[in-house]
This record gives C-alpha cells, structure tokens and sequence, in this order.
C-alpha cells in the first residue's frame, strides 16, 4: 500500500469558437492541473474528446502537454483505438515518441463485448510482445463499452512488469480492494480510481490515486482528499469532502465537458465552452446548478484552508 497518493487528471482539451484546439488555453489548463498538485497528467483520453480528434490533431495535443509539463509530472496518454492489435501497436509506438511515461489500452477496444476473457487476455499479451518494453496501462472506458478487468486478470499483466497504470471505472469497492490486493507485490504499477462515490475508502484500500472528472472542476479539492484521506485530525472535513462528491456528482455528470469548462470559466479561465461532442448543451437549468456548486466550492476551500488555484 503506498503511502503517497495522487490525482491525475483526465484532462479536457480547451477549443476555440471554430472548433480549433486552442493550444495557449493548453497550455494554461496543464500548468494549471501541475499548480493545484497534480502527481501526473492523463492527455488524450475521454474527457479530452479523443474521439473528436483527427490523429494528427492527438499527437499535437499529447506533445504540447508534454512541452509544457516539461519533466515537472509524469504524462500518459491513450494509444488503442479500433484496428487490429498490430495497428494498435504501431499506434502506441507512435505515442511513445512523444516521450509519455506510459500508453494506455482502451479495454473495451482489445475484445468485443461478446468476446472472451481468454481473447481479451491473448490480445494483451500480443500487444505486450508487440510494444518492445513500452511502459502500458489499462484504462477502463465507457466508450465503446465498458470492459472491466477481474483482480485475477489485472495481476496477470501486471506481473509481466510492463503494466504501470490502471485507471478503474468499476464503481465497486470490493473489486477496487481485491485488484489493489492482487497486485500489491509489483511496486510501479498503480490503480487510479474515477469513482468519488468512495474516493476515501478507495485510497484506504491501496489506490495509488484518484483520477476523475471532478478534478476538471477542482483539482485542489481532490489533491487534498488524496493528501488527507487517513488524517485523524481531519476526520471531519474529510467526510465533509467525501459527502460534498457525492452530492453533487450528477450536475457534474451532466451535459460534461460543457459544464466542467464552464466551471473553469468562473475560476478565471479563457477556456471556452465549446465542445466537438453531440447533444451537449449548457441549459439555464444546469448553468444555475453549476453556479450552485461554485458557490459551495468556494466555501468549502476556504473551510480547508486551500488557498491559490483560484483563478488563472
């Protein structure tokens, strides 16, 4: 169980009104997760709209964050999307050269959803054999399905040594707990947990760190349940914290990224609202709710004492 936990962020990717990438926002956006205590940056993933952008436009987004995190946090980036094996090995070489610390596999684009585990399992190992010693991680995305790895087949890769990284969507305590436990021996790997449902117990149970969607809204609050999830003096403002996640996790969840964008907007931000995704739309009804929830952010900081971060 490590000692020291962290949140990565799955970041978003700021565009301009025409639908460009804005790369100065990037830039900001990046150096702002790094200053709000971000151990590491997870570029290219859903949140970034990876599926929105051209592969050309990827590996631009994944370099800058490179450049400008510059060796200050670890970056990873997706590197799987929906060709053969062969194909998806050639795209994560490609990624690699862009100097991330890790690739990681879409789990639900290595197997069909009526497929096997044991094909699952075989088309790890050949994408392990056709990777040279790239560092790999697993990430379990929504898109195109949710696949969920078992403790017993997330410690089969890890123990090949290759595997670093797992970012877990299984929304489940006793799955989290059991893949922490299964895969304790092997010292690099660690399990990031997306669900804030039970962020503190997450980390009590050997998560090496948090990455959610939260942290597009306040990075700061979820370095500080990362830092203080097991401080007895705290006990208090850390179930504060806990309950304030889960009360507000469904405005968080609607109409994302829009909503996440426009909460950075209010901490100062020049990042627009706009979105490649379809049907995501900022109504008056959820703006009122967002500007709810800043509000009680803004308390809830100032009760813990987190000071900077605030604005751009």
């Amino acid at each position: 169980m490590k000692k020291e936990k962290g949140f990565i962020p799955v970041m978003l990717t700021p565009f301009k009104y025409n639908g460009a990438i804005d790369f100065d926002e990037l830039t900001r956006l990046t150096e702002f997760y790094i200053e709000a205590g971000a151990a590491g940056l997870f570029a290219n993933c859903l949140s970034s709209e990876m599926f929105e952008l051209t592969h050309n436009e990827m590996l631009q987004a994944v370099n800058h964050v490179i450049k400008v995190a510059n060796g200050k946090v670890p970056v990873v980036a997706t590197g799987t999307y929906k060709d053969s094996v062969n194909v998806q090995a050639d795209v994560i070489k490609e990624i690699r050269d862009t100097g991330v610390d890790a690739v990681i596999a879409i789990t639900g684009l290595l197997a069909k959803q009526d497929e096997s585990d044991e094909i699952f399992n075989e088309r790890v190992f050949k994408l392990l054999d056709d990777t040279e010693n790239i560092p790999l991680g697993f990430y379990e995305c929504p898109v195109p399905y949710k696949r969920i790895l078992s403790p017993e087949q997330l410690a089969l890769f890890v123990k090949t040594g290759r595997v670093i990284y797992h970012k877990d969507t299984c929304l489940d305590l006793e799955s989290v707990a059991a893949k922490n436990k299964a895969c304790a021996s092997v010292e690099k790997f660690g399990l990031y947990d997306a669900y804030m449902g039970h962020a503190v117990n997450s980390l009590k149970a050997g998560s090496a760190g948090l990455s959610c969607i939260q942290g597009n809204f306040f990075p700061d609050i979820i370095v500080w349940i990362c830092d203080n999830f097991d401080n007895a003096d705290k006990a208090e403002e850390v179930e504060l914290v806990q309950k304030f996640l889960i009360a507000n996790m469904d405005v968080m969840h609607a109409s994302y990224p829009t909503v996440a964008k426009y909460f950075l907007q209010k901490r100062g931000m020049k990042i627009t609202t706009f979105t490649r995704k379809s049907m995501v739309s900022l109504t008056p009804q959820v703006k009122s709710k967002i500007d709810n929830l800043y509000d009680d952010y803004t308390a809830l900081k100032s009760m813990l004492g987190i000071h900077g971060t605030v604005a751009i």
